[in-house]
């Protein structure tokens, strides 16, 4: 080989490694990032936010970064998951509605798919395509579609529930009978599932081993774990439930009050924030002692189911600092709407037959308890409402970002952001462009959100322009914010089915209706509305609809018919025609006596 090849080829090796290494360099300077998704959560759960419940490990990171006091979610979790994974209005991403909850004349229409659309990339998939090793562990409920699962959406491993929730100890308990299975998938492909554990250990045992198995390749990673935690039915593990016996003692309208404090000494709410008086809310002090003593062993199960997450975040976020990897990590933690207020009693025959109710055996394996709409809006304090529903206690959630370059620790964001806002600011921590109205060659719905990292590094206050009207449906509660504005419907028996003007920024539980006084807002606002629901393809409900009536209905068109109505069908034929060879076999036999 003469000299002059030998030149050129080793000046190509020095640039390729050169290239490596840049690649290498740029790889470390990209964050690692983790979403942590609780499930059912009020604004005041986290002890950052003013509750009691012990969250350690979550309070050291939301000190650590910016809290978001006025942080909106959709009211359910199929759509808020959607809109956090693509920074897409649900709308517009194909989850207009949970699938449980939809009613029948809008499955299927634009929009109304109840699972993730063709038009939309998930920013998992826009990490992996630049250099990012994805991951996902847990509830992923946005399609169990082949092509909507996580393998098919931009995660290299994953291991998800494609269900609204199950059972916390037996993975193959269904919490409801709304589907004949529990299902589970692995890296896109049915899972085989352990015969027990419990929900949260699991998915962080997963979470720890796909971080485990892609560490040599130098590569930063995105993990995304949706927890079970505090999904119905509340199962915490034993230790953590007797941690909280006699912790609510006095009740649910005295923790509301004891949170509300707490969250405005945080800072988290003005301090003369005043609370709507809840719907449902039963009188503490009218209850006999074995109701007292009943409502609060479930609270003491829901603070251990939380807890009890929070102490599995504590191994995931050891196993960083172990590893080295933690203080290059950008930690964003959210609920995906309020707690959950549902009674549950149009569930009771089939709960009667599949879980005990003993107060002795709430939150272990084989029982089955909730929160219940009065400890809900104690969750929720202090703010009004409820999942499912579009008032703040529904649809304002506790989120927090930590670990990102140039934050300065314990700080709290008061203004308007969005879960849609989750993915720009992600992209733009990744340094990936944000696509426009395509990707590789395929049309796209754009992104709606806005990145939240200028607030992040102070160098704003405020995200969205105060004149930007952002639209909210679902299923037929709605609501429209602008600047500090606030305008919202809620259907009965939680609202009264009128439009009502709220100043979120003095008054974020909505106790003062500010439509009389400021009459040309109020309109404009609804005129703003009518422009989102029309541009977005918002149905209106149908006459009568009522979620927990509509969930009995899907349960059995979608599930029960297709799955058992043929054979019930023609076992009652059988039945029928057995019974009348016996009545026509009975009279010959009295005729032929006479």
């Amino acid at each position: 080989m003469t000299s002059g090849r030998m030149k050129v080829r080793a000046l190509a090796c020095a640039l390729a490694l050169s290239t490596c290494m840049a690649v290498l360099a740029a790889d470390r300077a990209r964050p690692n990032i983790v979403v942590l998704v609780a499930d059912d959560w009020g604004f005041s759960d986290v002890g950052a936010f003013g509750g009691e419940i012990a969250t350690p490990h979550l309070d050291a990171l939301a000190h650590q970064g910016m809290r978001f006091a006025n942080f909106h979610v959709a009211a359910s979790c199929a759509p808020t998951r959607s809109m956090l994974l693509t920074g897409v209005d649900n709308h517009r991403n194909g989850v207009g509605n949970l699938t449980e909850t939809m009613p029948q004349s809008h499955l299927g229409k634009p929009g109304y798919l109840g699972s993730l659309n063709n038009r939309v990339v998930t920013v998992a998939t826009l990490l992996k395509d630049n250099g990012y090793r994805t991951y996902i562990a847990g509830k992923w409920n946005v399609g169990t579609e082949p092509h909507n699962r996580p393998d098919q959406r931009g995660f290299e491993r994953s291991l998800v529930q494609g269900d609204t929730g199950s059972d916390n100890w037996d993975p193959q308990q269904r919490y409801l009978p709304h589907t004949d299975r529990v299902q589970w998938f692995e890296d896109g492909k049915e899972a085989v599932m352990p015969a027990t554990y419990y929900s949260s250990e699991f998915f962080v045992d997963k979470t720890l081993a796909y971080l485990r198995s892609g560490a040599g390749s130098n590569k930063p990673f995105f993990a995304y774990v949706g927890f079970q935690a505090n999904h119905v039915p509340l199962q915490a593990p034993r230790a953590f439930i007797d941690k909280y016996q006699g912790r609510y003692q006095q009740g649910w309208t005295a923790l509301r009050q004891a949170r509300r404090d707490k969250a405005a000494e945080l800072g988290l709410i003005p301090k003369d924030t005043p609370m709507a008086t809840m719907y449902s809310t039963d009188n503490w002090d009218a209850l006999s002692a074995s109701d007292k003593q009943y409502q609060e062993r479930r609270m003491e199960v829901y603070a251990a189911m939380a807890e009890a997450m929070d102490h599995h975040v504590g191994r995931l976020v050891a196993h960083l600092k172990q590893s080295g990897d933690f203080e290059n990590t950008v930690f964003v933690f959210l609920s995906d709407n309020g707690p959950e207020g549902s009674d549950y009693n149009d569930a009771q025959p089939w709960l009667w037959t599949q879980y005990t109710q003993a107060i002795d055996k709430l939150g272990d394996k084989g029982a089955y308890t909730i929160m219940g709409p009065s400890w809900a809006s104690a969750a929720a304090a202090p703010l009004n409402g409820y999942k499912f529903y579009a008032g703040e206690g529904g649809i304002r959630a506790p989120m927090f970002i930590s670990g990102v370059p140039g934050t300065q620790p314990n700080q709290i964001l008061r203004s308007f952001t969005h879960v849609t806002d989750i993915a720009p600011t992600l992209l733009e921590l990744a340094q990936i462009p944000r696509p426009g109205n395509s990707y590789q060659g395929q049309p796209i719905e754009r992104m709606s959100g806005r990145s939240l990292l200028p607030a992040l590094t102070g160098a704003a206050q405020q995200v969205h322009p105060s004149d930007e009207a952002i639209g909210y449906e679902l299923s037929g509660n709605l609501a429209l914010f602008k600047g500090e504005m606030k305008l919202v419907k809620n259907m009965a028996p939680v609202g009264d089915g009128q439009w009502h003007l709220y100043n979120l920024q003095k008054d974020p539980g909505e106790t003062l209706d500010m439509q009389g006084q400021m009459p040309d807002v109020f309109r404009a606002m609804q005129a703003d509305y009518e422009s989102y629901a029309q541009s977005h393809g918002v149905l209106p409900m149908p006459v009568g609809y009522s979620p927990s009536r509509q969930v009995i209905i899907n349960s059995v068109v979608n599930y029960w018919w297709p799955v058992y109505g043929i054979p019930v069908l023609v076992g009652n034929a059988l039945l029928a025609l057995g019974a009348a060879y016996l009545i026509v076999r009975r009279r010959r036999r009295r005729q032929s006596t006479r």
